[in-house]
């Protein structure tokens, strides 16, 4: 039994009197809390540039000496390469060797976990694996997959593209790994619920090798780093995104909400709050529906616009081609191509990070590889299908009808693109967008509710005052622009992507045996099943 497990009982056998004092003091916080955000939410445009100005100051140095640590670059064949970037593309590529192209191998069998073919309903978790792919998938596609592209193709040539899609290919194998291990190692609370992800694996593999400390301390790092970071890329950052595509689709300048930021948020922070009271499972539910709906929408958007432009496409794949493996361009040839397209497909579907895990390993399943084969998934999704697709549309339309020169980037010129073709094609476009950074909320959410409950305990009241917080800041990325907060967190989410790599080194002989040994299982009842049938 764990030092957390003694802890667990210890409690249990508190008498109710200390249980209700204890969630008193814990709501009493809660509500003073929300005294004070709702304070804030209703200050004055005044106020809130004051305040926006005061946490710059306060922030600025120490994002940009944390940044400045994250993502310092080395120079590799006359370019600058992020050594995080290198980190994690080194990792990708081993992994997808070392395990045999899982990431071809798997794809089958994960599409028919996905499917329901495998389904246990008396196996231990709270969701299916369609949902919890759904949810993950939720986490990662989002703005980054619309206007993060653009931003690439316009730096590093349309060669980023070809690489951007190595790249998706390659990490798919890193995401099994962190996957696997976050079913694995999860832990049951009493109430029911699951809790997983990096933390508990970090700490498991330092407690049983006689570092119970170190591995506690590893894992609270972690946990710490990906709340400050959730706080920043899966919330402030997101809700300002739909703030601004959600006033661009109702009449811009002309909308309602043009001056309302901060109306806009505390609607948007009370349906994200109405969707996670309810923990994973409600999460859940919602993401089965928005991810197929919003992923639909930007794929056949994105399909029509290229068929529009079909006269383009042969040119637009061999430049594609050309640049990506071109010694010399304007965009720096093909070092600088792929130095581009890696990091975009990296930041994007965030293989080796291993917040997916979290949300993975509350997935209703006693194979924990089960789960790893369906986060090949994720990947394949958010970057091989849906960061391609925008590249197609940016180089079948953008490049030949000169809008590359018209001065506008990212997501405008993902926007430029559909207009060209169709009048109002920006509007399914914005609400794509609106429903990408919708989803990614309310998946970060869970991940920092995770990360939270590792560290202070898996009580209600500890609970409700993460969601509060979270809600808030919700609101508050609404009314005011704190670029240092978002720099710092995420610089700490790419932080955790080191000791999170490592992790995933050590773990790979033990995730390599259990995922042959599972395939080699369901190999091994596929047969038999097979010779009862013939007989």
């Amino acid at each position: 039994m764990t030092r957390r497990d003694h802890l667990l009982a210890h409690m249990a056998l508190q008498d109710s009197g200390q249980k209700v004092a204890k969630s008193a003091v814990g709501l009493q916080g809660a509500s003073i809390f929300a005294g004070a955000t709702l304070a804030l939410l209703f200050c004055s445009n005044a106020q809130a540039q004051g305040l926006d100005q005061r946490v710059e100051a306060v922030f600025r140095p120490l994002a940009n000496a944390l940044s400045g640590v994250v993502f310092h670059k080395i120079e590799l064949f006359g370019e600058p390469f992020p050594l995080i970037v290198l980190w994690l593309a080194v990792a990708a590529l081993f992994f997808t060797g070392y395990l045999g192209f899982i990431n071809i191998r798997g794809l089958g069998l994960a599409l028919r976990h996905v499917r329901g073919d495998f389904y246990n309903p008396t196996a231990s978790g709270e969701i299916s694996h369609f949902q919890a792919v759904a949810t993950a998938v939720s986490g990662t596609v989002g703005i980054g997959n619309i206007g993060g592209v653009a931003v690439a193709i316009v730096v590093g040539g349309p060669g980023a593209a070809f690489w951007l899609f190595v790249a998706g290919f390659l990490s798919m194998s890193t995401k099994l790994v962190e996957c696997t291990l976050g079913v694995k190692y999860r832990r049951q609370n009493p109430d029911g619920s699951v809790s997983g992800g990096p933390m508990y694996y970090l700490e498991h593999f330092l407690s049983i090798r006689g570092a119970p400390r170190l591995g506690k301390l590893l894992g609270g790092f972690y946990a710490l780093s990906l709340v400050i970071g959730c706080l920043g890329i899966g919330n402030m950052f997101q809700s300002n995104q739909a703030y601004v595509q959600f006033v661009n689709i109702s009449g811009g300048e002309a909308s309602f909400f043009a001056d309302k930021g901060w109306l806009f948020g505390l609607i948007l922070a009370l349906i994200i709050a109405l969707v996670i009271i309810g923990g994973i499972r409600s999460i859940a539910r919602v993401a089965a529906h928005i991810v197929p709906f919003m992923g639909i929408l930007y794929v056949v958007s994105a399909l029509v616009i290229i068929a529009m432009s079909a006269n383009h496409i042969p040119s637009a794949l061999a430049l594609i081609f050309n640049e990506a493996f071109s010694l010399k361009s304007a965009a720096g040839g093909m070092v600088g191509a792929i130095i581009v397209g890696f990091q975009r497909a990296l930041f994007s579907n965030e293989a080796g990070i291993g917040s997916a895990s979290i949300a993975h390993a509350a997935v209703q399943t006693d194979e924990p590889a089960s789960e790893g084969l369906v986060s090949l998934l994720e990947p394949f999704i958010d970057t091989i299908v849906i960061c391609t697709l925008t590249s197609l549309v940016i180089v079948t339309t953008a490049y030949p009808n000169g809008l590359m020169n018209t001065g506008v980037e990212g997501i405008a010129l993902t926007s430029a693109a559909f207009e060209h073709h169709i009048s109002w094609a920006p509007l399914p476009l914005a609400l794509a967008a609106l429903l990408f950074a919708f989803s990614t909320s309310i998946a970060w959410s869970y991940y920092g509710l995770k990360a939270w409950t590792y560290l202070f305990g898996e009580g209600a009241a500890v609970q409700l005052l993460f969601k509060m917080i979270f809600c808030a800041f919700i609101a508050l990325g609404c009314m005011i622009q704190l670029s240092a907060v978002l720099d710092f967190s995420d610089a700490m989410v790419f932080l955790i992507a080191i000791p999170n790599i490592f992790g995933l080194y050590l773990f790979a002989p033990e995730v390599k045996r259990e995922v042959r040994g599972y395939i080699e299982r369901v190999n091994a009842v596929h047969a038999a099943r097979d010779n009862d049938e013939y007989q």
